[in-house]
């Protein structure tokens, strides 16, 4: 008896695990290449198509339930005895990359890759964790118990970082586990104004990174010309107030070039992520606003060849300066 074919059936759903919907997101019907004995599916760009992601200073956690029941079937049509087989995950909108291999398992922890947060002195900040693998939060020897209630909405949690702190350890949920230690550098910067710049990072999880140095702002106008015929009919003259070229369609782009100040080496995996991401958002006047990374190039700095490592980064607003929205 071998295999001869595959129907899927795709559920993808918020909330808890007793939430599934009746109806599956898809259907897939797959046969065995000639050839083969297995059959591959890929179903994240699927699963993709349920995530919206929207950002206002508010940290919610970006998940979904999947389950997948896949009913096999031989040479001669018949059902498998362990028709069908059912498997429930936990997705996030995260990615691996080419050298992690197939199918990655990323931390099931703090959900962030450095080891160090940046902070302006006297502020607060967030911290991802993925709530089904930690047991507690300790931060400079206050414990936070973490507790996972099972519903999307909470299966990615922002641990808040109180003002001029110095560590953080994450536990597993043995909570004798130590999983991560993440240091706290608060920052006086008396001279320029520090930005938070969010961000999707790798996890599929809000990420804060402040720059904290000197900010930039230039505003790229854009337009079209045209000549009018300025002759009145009555005279056949003109007024030499009038302007014979004319303009339509005026826009504009603002622009933000962006220095980090002075980071740790172990942050060019935190730069590297924002690059990557496709989902940025900026505290910019008292306002959250989209963001667009204008930097396509990444030059990774080191300590040994750079010394004192600051990055620069250039973003342009996701948006026209001119309303146009309509």
């Amino acid at each position: 008896m071998s295999l001869k074919s595959v129907v899927v059936d795709l559920y993808v759903w918020d909330g808890t695990v007793s939430d599934q919907p009746v109806s599956p997101a898809y259907t897939i019907n797959k046969s065995v290449i000639s050839g083969q004995t297995n059959i591959t599916l890929e179903i994240a760009e699927l699963v993709r198509d349920y995530f919206t992601i929207t950002f206002n200073d508010d940290y919610n956690s970006i998940a979904r339930y999947v389950r997948t029941v896949v009913s096999s079937f031989d040479d001669s049509d018949e059902p498998f005895e362990t028709n069908p087989i059912v498997t429930t995950y936990v997705a996030l909108d995260g990615y691996g990359y080419f050298e992690e291999g197939t199918n990655p398992e990323l931390d099931r922890h703090a959900l962030m890759s450095a080891t160090n947060i940046y902070l302006p002195e006297g502020t607060t900040g967030k911290m991802p964790i993925f709530a089904e693998g930690v047991g507690k939060v300790i931060i400079d020897g206050v414990t936070t118990q973490i507790t996972d209630n099972g519903n999307t909405n909470q299966k990615i949690q922002y641990v808040t970082i109180p003002a001029d702190k110095s560590s953080i350890q994450v536990y597993d949920t043995d909570d004798t586990t130590l999983k991560k230690t993440i240091t706290i550098s608060n920052i006086c910067e008396p001279k320029y104004t520090s930005f938070k710049v969010t961000f999707v990072n790798k996890f599929g999880a809000f990420q804060d990174l402040y720059f904290f140095k000197k900010t930039s702002e230039v505003t790229n106008v854009t337009d079209e010309l045209f000549k009018k015929n300025i002759i009145t009919n009555t005279a056949s003259t003109y007024n030499t107030y009038d302007n014979q070229r004319g303009r339509m369609n005026v826009n504009a782009q603002t622009s933000l070039t962006m220095n980090t100040g002075f980071i740790k080496e172990n942050m060019n995996q935190t730069i590297e992520e924002l690059f990557y991401s496709e989902n940025v958002y900026i505290r910019y006047e008292n306002k959250t606003l989209a963001v667009i990374p204008k930097s396509k190039s990444l030059q990774y700095k080191t300590s040994l060849n750079d010394k004192l490592i600051n990055y620069t980064v250039e973003f342009d607003f996701a948006f026209d300066r001119i309303n146009n929205v309509r």
